[in-house]
């Protein structure tokens, strides 16, 4: 694979040994493998090489990428949008539950949804996208004024009440720079939401390389709740509370089968079960909640 980035120190810890935790697919669009890697300082995993900054678009090119497309072609599409529409007035109401004002920066905003059911409750919004197609949709579908990833280094410190990113950390390009920039726009009792796949999850452990959270090359990152916690308190940032995505688990395990060539009733099966087993290995997904030490 021409045009690569690769880690010689981890992106958390930057501990220079790594191991091989699992090669997987690019399921979804170009069939190339890609190799997950394990650091052996901090135990935080990560897709190594990955593709260059300048050519890593080009792996979110299609109509199958969902979360950029509101297109209802297929099953799992036509399930993924009814969810979300279930989903949008969830995470509406739980950042209404720890705001203290009305200042909302979701980062990694898609094609708007989730910035129009904040706008429709009455909070004042700002979404970044690096996506010019998705921000093209927000701007024709919700006259929302989406504006590129680059603007978060232009926003006043210490500004927002709320930061937002559902699904989008594990995306970041930048990782420390960017967070840094996140706990310096947040106000100092602000709340920072963060939505990833967890990859100690049960489906997560069912599927292996087929588990389609693991989104290679778009996933740079591989989450689990005490490697993401790592990640913030370098930045004086502490987890208040974790919340479950319940309906993701028969989401990635539908994709999944389907990378398999499996069946769906065994994918809901899988789904459920992942769910069932949280005790132990977390949810297919979580919503972890940040705020200053």
């Amino acid at each position: 694979m021409e045009h690569i980035k690769k880690y010689e120190a981890c992106p958390v810890c930057d501990h220079t040994q790594f191991e091989t935790h699992v090669q997987v697919k690019d399921w979804m669009i170009t069939q190339e493998s890609f190799t997950i890697q394990k650091c052996l300082g901090c135990g935080f995993h990560f897709t190594n090489p990955i593709p260059s900054e300048e050519t890593i678009g080009s792996y979110y090119k299609s109509e199958e990428y969902v979360s950029h497309s509101s297109t209802n072609k297929g099953l799992v599409n036509k399930l993924y949008n009814l969810v979300r529409t279930i989903t949008l007035d969830r995470k509406v109401s739980l950042i209404r539950s720890y705001a203290k004002g009305n200042a909302v920066l979701d980062i990694g905003s898609g094609t708007g949804h989730f910035l129009n059911a904040c706008n429709l409750a009455g909070l004042d919004v700002q979404g970044l996208e690096p996506d010019s197609d998705a921000r093209s949709f927000a701007k024709e579908s919700f006259g929302l004024e989406l504006q590129p990833l680059e603007t978060l280094q232009t926003i006043e410190s210490n500004s927002k009440d709320i930061i937002t990113m559902w699904h989008v950390l594990e995306h970041v390009y930048h990782l420390k720079r960017d967070v840094a920039e996140i706990t310096r726009v947040l106000k100092d009792k602000g709340t920072l939401f963060v939505a990833v796949p967890n990859m100690n999850s049960f489906d997560a452990k069912v599927y292996k390389e087929h588990w389609a959270a693991y989104d290679v090359p778009r996933h740079l990152y591989h989450f689990q709740e005490n490697t993401i916690k790592k990640l913030f308190s370098q930045f004086d940032m502490e987890c208040v509370n974790i919340y479950p995505m319940k309906f993701d688990s028969y989401y990635v395990s539908m994709l999944s089968e389907k990378y398999k060539g499996g069946n769906i009733l065994k994918a809901f099966f899988n789904g459920w079960l992942s769910n069932m087993k949280s005790d132990t290995n977390g949810f297919s997904s979580q919503i972890y909640v940040f705020k200053n030490k």
